[in-house]
């Protein structure tokens, strides 16, 4: 573990889900057909989420997560437990691309169809599982609040509710604020967003597909920028907050292409984070020159190992790429994880849980070998 600014970070370091094991499969199975019982189900969770805690720890991993056991997609459970907001149909024009042929997966619409408001904590319960079941460093992640409006934009909130967009926003802002301040209180000092959407203005279909909603891309991308800022705003002093700018992950698909220059003046400079989670496993993320535009107060955690097959990456080329990245950032503010998570969804990408180890681990032996366990 590293420090800036007072704050914790980590050379080997993680996006945040993990493959679902069989046992927890199929007690989701059983739960949904009233086989189990949803006490039933939490137990079996519990138990995975302290086995997945463990195995991580047994690779040297200093952070640890829930493997986000107990959401069937990353972002549907917190996202749906905010009152007065619905999922409803798939957004057609955001398909995903690559992977599994035969498998479609289509983001889906967030309406917001009364206030805004928060009910009691979302992810506070899962929180406290995790950071009973490790003595390292436990990392909540978060979907961004960009999700609860990019499909759908204005038209999907109710003009009845919210004639005022900025009220729609400061409720949002409420929400994560106090859903932060909650984690905060039982002990979490490692929060991480997760936006896709950010990616989404480097794609020209997908920023079509934004002027199809009524948006302008060119304004909407800063107005998440500064609702992200308001919503980890009241953060306490010693909280890391990190993103990851995900560029889609499910059943190995991905969604956005191109390289991060047309984002990073307008992201990098501008986002209150203190970490970003940037995608460099492939050809799709450009190289490494826009991170000139990273301010020189925030780490970049580069995703150089794809979760998106199980073919290893060399030590040799991570090192390798490290070092360029290094042109453009300081090597003491850089870490390495891999570029997304291995199961954004109940069905993970396609590749074993031997790959998926073996990943981990080399991480951790990137880390030590590139900074000397500094």
């Amino acid at each position: 573990m590293a420090t800036r600014n007072g704050k914790p970070f980590f050379r080997a370091d993680q996006v945040g889900s993990l493959l679902r094991p069989e046992r927890l499969q199929q007690a989701r199975e059983k739960a949904a057909s009233g086989g189990i019982s949803p006490a039933e189900l939490t137990a079996v969770e519990n138990d995975c989420i302290r086995e997945a805690a463990k195995t991580q720890e047994a690779v040297g991993l200093e952070v640890i997560t829930d493997g986000e056991f107990r959401r069937s997609v990353w972002w549907y459970e917190f996202i749906e437990a905010i009152q007065g907001i619905k999922i409803t149909e798939p957004d057609k024009k955001a398909a995903f691309a690559g992977g599994d042929e035969d498998w479609e997966y289509l983001p889906k619409t967030v309406q917001t169809v009364s206030k805004i408001g928060r009910a009691g904590d979302i992810m506070r319960p899962e929180f406290e599982v995790l950071r009973d079941a490790t003595s390292k460093t436990p990392k909540i992640t978060i979907p961004s609040p960009s999700r609860a409006h990019f499909h759908g934009g204005r038209a999907a909130v109710s003009q009845d509710v919210y004639p005022d967009m900025e009220a729609f926003w400061a409720d949002i802002i409420t929400v994560y604020q106090e859903e932060i301040a909650s984690l905060e209180a039982a002990g979490c000092s490692y929060i991480q967003l997760d936006d896709p959407v950010l990616t989404y203005f480097l794609d020209e279909r997908l920023r079509d597909n934004v002027r199809d909603i009524g948006e302008d891309p060119d304004d909407l991308l800063p107005k998440y920028i500064e609702v992200i800022n308001g919503c980890i705003a009241k953060r306490s002093p010693g909280t890391t907050v990190g993103i990851h700018l995900c560029r889609g992950n499910s059943r190995s698909k991905w969604v956005s292409t191109g390289p991060y220059d047309p984002i990073a003046d307008v992201i990098y400079p501008n986002l209150n984070i203190d970490a970003y989670f940037l995608e460099y496993d492939d050809e799709r993320s450009g190289g490494f020159g826009p991170l000139s535009l990273m301010p020189d107060d925030k780490v970049v955690v580069l995703g150089l190992i794809t979760t998106k097959t199980g073919q290893m990456e060399s030590l040799d080329d991570l090192k390798r790429r490290v070092d360029d990245a290094a042109q453009y950032v300081a090597m003491d503010n850089l870490a390495i994880s891999p570029q997304c998570g291995f199961a954004s969804e109940v069905g993970g990408n396609i590749i074993t849980f031997d790959d998926q180890q073996r990943k981990l681990d080399l991480v951790v032996r990137a880390a030590d070998d590139i900074w000397g366990g500094a």
